[in-house]
């Protein structure tokens, strides 16, 4: 699938239907569901990706979600934390999204391997 905005639709079905069969909770389909969102957006505007994948996995502990790409390899993680002391106006654009998914998540991961990109991010099923 091409990640773009016009699919993300398809990928918050995806989610949902994943999360439903495993009768994940609402808390923890929360927050991996804020996390999709920011991951996913952020690869639609920014990676310039002609091919992408979103696949989640369910097991007794954890929820995982895998994110491959063709894009730019971007390491969200290497990326610098916004300055929150700041105001919005004063901050730079930027940088909200990976510091609410690292706040949400227990492990986020990232490689780049045979031109893609490759961020994994999961949460523990205990936490729910």
């Amino acid at each position: 699938m091409i990640p773009n905005l016009e699919n993300y639709p398809k990928v918050v079905a995806y989610m949902e239907q994943e999360l439903e069969k495993q009768e994940i909770s609402m808390k923890l389909s929360n927050k991996i569901n804020v996390a999709v969102d920011e991951i996913y957006s952020n690869i639609a505007k920014y990676s310039h990706a002609t091919w992408g994948q979103v696949v989640c996995f369910i097991d007794d502990d954890f929820i995982r979600v895998s994110f491959m790409d063709n894009g730019i390899p971007y390491n969200p993680l290497e990326a610098r934390e916004p300055d929150l002391t700041l105001s919005a106006d004063e901050r730079d654009v930027g940088g909200l999204g990976i510091l609410l998914t690292r706040k949400l998540m227990d492990n986020i991961t990232y490689n780049h391997e045979n031109g893609c990109n490759h961020l994994e991010i999961s949460l523990s099923r205990s936490k729910g």
